[in-house]
C-alpha cells in the first residue's frame, strides 16, 4: 500500500491514469495542507478521524461514510485531525461525469472498500488489466452516489476571515457581535450587513453554523459530546445537543452512530 504522511504528498500530484487512490496518515497532532489545486478532481475521505476542506466561499466537512468532492482547478486547503487516516481519490479530467462544483458524496460500504483496495495497488496500470477494470467499476459506482450538503459559506472579506480564523482556533471564544464590531472598527449593523452580503447569513446564524461544522469535525474524530460542548463554550451539554439537533435533525451521538452504522 502506498501510505504517506499528511503533507508529504505532492500538492501538484497529477495521475497519468483515469483514477488512482492514495492513503495518507496524519501524525499525532493536527496538520494542515496549505492552499493548492490539482488538474484532476479529488475526493477526500476520512477513514478515521476527521478532515475539513476550505475552498473559495465555503468550508466543507468530511463526515463518516462520505467524501468531499473537489473538481479540478479549484484552490483548496485540507485540515486533518490528529491520527486521522485519509484517502485521496484522484479522477482525471473527463474520466467520469462527476459534479462540476464542490459537494459531499455519500459513499456506500462497497465503494469505500474499493477505494481502499485501489490505494494498495500500483498507481500506474494498462488498459484492460485488472486494476483498470476495478477503476472503471469504481468510477461507475462513484457517479451513482447521492450528493449531500455539509458546508458553511465562508466570507472572502479579510475582516470576516479574521473572525472565522479566531473562532476556529478558539471555538469557546464567546465574544459578542458588539465585541467583534468594535474590534474591527465598525458598527454592529455594518458587521451584520457585511456578513449577510458575503455568506447569505446573519452574523449570529453564521457563527452558530460554524460551531456546528467544528462540532461535527471533533465528534467524527472521536471527541465526546461533553468535551465538544465544553470546547465550543456551551453552558451545558444539553444546550449543545439542542443546537446540534436543530442543525442536523438528530442528537449528536445518534447522528454519528447512524453514519458509522451505515457503513457496516
Amino acid at each position: 500500500m502506498r501510505s504517506l504522511e499528511f503533507g508529504e504528498q505532492d500538492l501538484d500530484y497529477q495521475p497519468s491514469v483515469p483514477v488512482c487512490a492514495l492513503r495518507v496518515d496524519v501524525e499525532a497532532r493536527e496538520r494542515e495542507i496549505p492552499v493548492h489545486e490539482h488538474r484532476s478532481g479529488q475526493l477526500v475521505i476520512a477513514l478515521r478521524g476527521a478532515v475539513s476542506c476550505d475552498v473559495p466561499g465555503a468550508l466543507w466537512m468530511v463526515p463518516p461514510q462520505a467524501g468531499v468532492w473537489i473538481p479540478g482547478g479549484i484552490p483548496h486547503s485540507n485540515h486533518g485531525t490528529a491520527n486521522a487516516v485519509i484517502y485521496y481519490l484522484f479522477v482525471a479530467p473527463g474520466a467520469a461525469p462527476l459534479p462540476t462544483r464542490c459537494c459531499t458524496l455519500r459513499l456506500s460500504p462497497m465503494l469505500s472498500e474499493m477505494i481502499q483496495h485501489l490505494a494498495g495497488l500500483p498507481p500506474s496500470y494498462a488498459s484492460g488489466d485488472p486494476t483498470e477494470r476495478l477503476a472503471r467499476v469504481l468510477l461507475d459506482q462513484l457517479c451513482e452516489m447521492p450528493v449531500e450538503e455539509l458546508s458553511l459559506p465562508m466570507p472572502q472579506d479579510a475582516r470576516l476571515r479574521r473572525i472565522s480564523r479566531a473562532i476556529t482556533a478558539e471555538p469557546s471564544n464567546r465574544r459578542t457581535q458588539r465585541d467583534w464590531a468594535a474590534e474591527l472598527g465598525m458598527s454592529e449593523r455594518t458587521l451584520n450587513r457585511l456578513c449577510t452580503a458575503q455568506t447569505g447569513l446573519s452574523f449570529g446564524r453564521w457563527r452558530r453554523q460554524l460551531h456546528m461544522i467544528l462540532a461535527l469535525r471533533d465528534l467524527s474524530a472521536g471527541a465526546t459530546v461533553q468535551q465538544v460542548s465544553y470546547d465550543l463554550g456551551y453552558e451545558s451539554p444539553s444546550a449543545f445537543i439542542t443546537m446540534f439537533k436543530k442543525a442536523f435533525g438528530k442528537p449528536p451521538a445518534t447522528y454519528i452512530s447512524d453514519r458509522w452504522r451505515a457503513g457496516d
